[in-house]
């Protein structure tokens, strides 16, 4: 199927590891030109060098912090200058501090609030109006399977990634009356350095190898498996398509089946 993806201008924020990368590779595979973005620019750079060599896209890096405003702005400017507009924005950040209630700090609470739920209202505020412009615009929010289902020892994720599913629900009626779409994905347990780093901080609280952990977590997985980045990076850039035009408001989960609810 041709997704319709060819020549489309895409920014997709927090890209230079993870499911940000994967998204990213996939839309440039699909010829896409896509702009990433990541605080370390050394890091980034290897990215971009990877996914220019794997795909022969054209491809941008942009440093820059997603939770910092004047950032998200030089990011968004810079894309749709180089490229001469914008097509997709694809919203994401890394993850907030894990731990339980009684070991999390107010000050813990507003750096994932800055983190996880203001970058994404920054991000889009600040590319609408060039977004509006384009005959396709499309936004995906990269967020969790949290949002519906919460997740052991991550209560700072669960409980602000719930606030961006109320954002791409309520930006959903807002926006679509003006021709702009808006997706959220939510991934399960990916193969990523992010889920990795959760696993070890929690096998050293419950004094358990990495393996056994592992092991328990995807036998609740109907697939048995935890996902590889490219399967995320496949639905992600589905959504970002023509071949989705009439996807709006959705929370599209890509987790093996590990989502108890029917709704």
């Amino acid at each position: 199927m041709d997704l319709g993806l060819k020549d489309k201008r895409a920014l997709v924020a927090a890209s230079s590891q993870g499911l940000g990368a994967a998204t990213a590779l996939q839309l440039a595979l699909e010829g896409a030109k896509v702009a990433i973005n990541g605080r370390s620019a050394q890091k980034l750079a290897q990215t971009a060098a990877f996914i220019r060599e794997s795909t022969q896209g054209e491809i941008i890096a942009i440093p820059g912090d997603v939770s910092r405003s004047d950032d998200v702005r030089r990011v968004v400017d810079d894309t749709a200058k180089q490229f001469g507009g914008l097509d997709i924005l694809v919203t994401n950040s890394g993850g907030p501090k894990a731990g339980t209630f009684d070991e999390l700090s107010a000050t813990d609470w507003l750096d994932a609030f800055q983190l996880v739920l203001m970058s994404q209202v920054n991000m889009i505020q600040t590319a609408l109006p060039i977004l509006k412009l384009s005959d396709t615009p499309t936004i995906l929010a990269i967020t969790s399977t949290s949002i519906k289902q919460p997740v052991d020892n991550l209560m700072l994720s669960n409980s602000v990634r719930m606030a961006v599913g109320g954002l791409v629900k309520t930006l959903a009626n807002e926006l679509g009356p003006k021709g702009v779409r808006i997706n959220a994905i939510l991934p399960g347990y990916t193969r990523t350095d992010r889920v990795t780093y959760l696993l070890k901080e929690q096998a050293i609280k419950q004094e358990r190898t990495v393996q056994d952990l592992l092991k328990a977590r995807t036998a609740t997985i109907p697939l048995r498996r935890m996902a590889e980045p490219e399967e995320f990076g496949r639905v992600a850039a589905f959504l970002c398509s023509s071949a989705a035009s009439y996807m709006h408001g959705a929370m599209v989960p890509v987790d093996g089946g590990s989502l108890r609810a029917t709704l």
